[in-house]
């Protein structure tokens, strides 16, 4: 069964509240702390007003700035890259390889994580340290919606996860829309790998992302990130393909000039071979709405 676009939006809205609710919180006054259960079921206990954080992931980072607290943070893993000003922050290691004993160092009173990422281990020993540790788990566009509310309410900044809420749902529901206008949906190949040849499978941001913006993304059968030889590629043979880079962009620049040795496949014959930034589709973010719109212009350019 069909559900509207605007039900469809209503009940992504309901679902962050939702989200939030289901994640009780509450105050204690005389100790002025809060108690709160996790994405992943733990119970975290810190303070009303956290005032120093650490983000154990760039995506992270970029929500507690998107919610106007970037002041707030304290440290942040080393690719935390946005904004721009998230690059002064002291480094805490990778969200993957964590130093325990620069975070303790930089004395938080909240680190916020994610499940797919930073070791649970770390999370552990952190928390064992007395360090509150939050982690939350978004795993497509609807959840990012949703961490960017439960971010929010931990950093006191309800006001503003809501409009940058609405701002998301608002432009997801734009391009939906627009795709529904086609009938077209063009075959995609999204190569994220090059030796080997990578793409992204049915349970990625990625995978969901090609749906919404009305392709058919032609590894999405496949689970997580399969490989695939230069000739299953071509034997698939799609209409579009999409080539991510971030600081190699020369590289990938040579994957596209090779794939267009191959004049009989439709996405070289119509010109429609196509390198973009990764960051803004792969980081679970509120840019990932910017990702969308872009993917959509690729995947359906007679639309604009």
């Amino acid at each position: 069964m069909k559900i509207s676009r605007s039900v469809r939006g209503w009940c992504v809205g309901v679902a962050v509240m939702a989200a939030i609710s289901l994640c009780p919180v509450t105050s204690s006054p005389a100790a002025n702390t809060r108690t709160a259960v996790d994405q992943v079921g733990r119970t975290v206990i810190f303070p009303e007003r956290p005032q120093r954080v650490i983000s154990l992931a760039p995506s992270i980072t970029e929500i507690v700035f998107a919610v106007d607290r970037g002041e707030r943070l304290k440290g942040a893993t080393i690719y935390s890259d946005y904004p721009r000003s998230a690059r002064a922050l002291p480094r805490v290691g990778s969200y993957v390889h964590l130093d325990i004993e620069k975070i303790v160092a930089l004395k938080p009173d909240l680190c916020i994580a994610v499940k797919d990422g930073n070791p649970k281990e770390t999370a552990d020993r952190l928390s064992d340290l007395g360090v509150p540790v939050y982690a939350v788990n978004p795993v497509d566009l609807d959840s990012v919606i949703r961490t960017v509310g439960l971010i929010g309410s931990l950093l006191n900044a309800e006001d503003r996860a809501a409009e940058v809420i609405k701002d998301m749902e608002t432009r997801i529901r734009r391009v939906e829309d627009l795709v529904t206008t086609t009938s077209r949906t063009p075959r995609v190949f999204f190569q994220i790998g090059i030796s080997p040849i990578v793409s992204a499978g049915g349970d990625t941001f990625l995978h969901g992302l090609i749906q919404r913006a009305g392709g058919e993304n032609l590894a999405g059968q496949l689970i997580s990130y399969p490989r695939f030889t230069k000739e299953q590629v071509l034997g698939l043979n799609p209409d579009i393909i999409i080539i991510t880079s971030m600081a190699r962009a020369e590289v990938f620049e040579r994957v596209k000039e090779e794939w267009q040795t191959w004049p009989q496949v439709p996405a070289v014959k119509n010109n429609q071979i196509h390198i973009v930034d990764s960051n803004i589709l792969d980081r679970p973010t509120p840019r990932m709405v910017e990702g969308l719109e872009m993917l959509v212009r690729l995947i359906h350019p007679e639309l604009f």
